[in-house]
């Protein structure tokens, strides 16, 4: 299937669904027993159905996951997808950030990233240095775009105010229950000033799937889709609003798949805004900084 993409005012483009890679060959260090193969397959199989957004980051199994995605896409054109990595807040000095770039691209078997991020905020390091290091990254043609994940949008736009070169994105957590982006009004924001916020974790970790809320069944029913189709429609039908969602198994990205290509009614995604149970104000994960 062909993915629809968002556009920026600027001409940057960037699919509605990706496959994230967050736990494939293992969390902060790499697991022995995990099966690679499987994840090898998985991002394969996600770029057959035509996902071309492929999202990684040097922390995901100390770098290992990098290197399952090189395995996963040296048979398709390089040129066909979008791949993204990020360096850690802990490596976010100047030469950090070259020295991290270059391991990265290493890793992926790539001449170059389509997006590059910094993973997080981290006070210890000068955010002007930062960027600037960005924006010799984006100089050298090592890096087509450059964005930043769990900012908030004070320092999403101090960040933008350190580099001439557009920031074209802010990753974040934000799903039906965690609302931080809305309410620190990161995603207002994204939408007056043509940023995309790609939000990770959009069915929280397989929740609402398994145990999903009246309103997510009530919807499910009314459109014939699932309880996480529902949530990821929910997600992209926002303006400014791309998702990425990691999935090992086969039928649980076909799954997702399915919740591309048709649109629920307004007053039902506005229903689901306000009146999804158990909303949560600040992510349960990292709180934007």
């Amino acid at each position: 299937m062909d993915i629809p993409v968002k556009n920026l005012m600027t001409g940057f483009r960037m699919p509605v669904f990706g496959i994230g890679t967050w736990q494939m060959g293992g969390r902060y260090i790499r697991n022995p027993l995990n099966d690679d193969t499987r994840d090898i397959e998985a991002i394969k199989t996600a770029i057959e159905l035509g996902v071309t957004h492929i999202d990684t980051a040097e922390i995901y199994a100390l770098g290992w996951a990098e290197k399952l995605v090189a395995k996963a896409i040296k048979d398709f054109d390089r040129k066909k997808l979008f791949i993204v990595s990020k360096v850690a807040g802990n490596h976010a000095s100047y030469e950090g950030v070259l020295k991290a770039c270059e391991k990265s691209l290493k890793r992926l078997e790539t001449n170059y990233l389509d997006l590059y991020l910094i993973h997080w905020y981290d006070k210890r390091f000068n955010l002007e240095n930062t960027m600037r290091a960005l924006d010799e990254l984006y100089k050298k043609g090592l890096i087509k775009n450059i964005g930043v994940s769990n900012f908030t949008k004070e320092r999403l736009a101090e960040a933008q105010s350190y580099t001439k070169n557009k920031i074209v994105c802010d990753q974040v957590h934000y799903n039906l229950m965690i609302r931080e982006p809305e309410r620190k009004s990161l995603l207002e924001y994204c939408q007056k000033n043509d940023v995309m916020l790609v939000a990770y974790r959009p069915v929280q970790k397989g929740k609402f799937a398994e145990a999903p809320p009246p309103i997510l069944k009530e919807l499910a029913n009314k459109y014939k889709k699932t309880p996480a189709q529902i949530a990821i429609n929910w997600l992209i039908a926002q303006d400014n609003v791309v998702t990425i969602a990691k999935s090992s198994h086969i039928e649980h990205l076909k799954e997702n798949l399915g919740a591309i290509g048709w649109q629920m009614e307004k007053s039902d995604i506005e229903k689901l805004r306000h009146e999804f149970p158990n909303q949560k104000a600040v992510s349960d994960i990292v709180e934007l900084a």
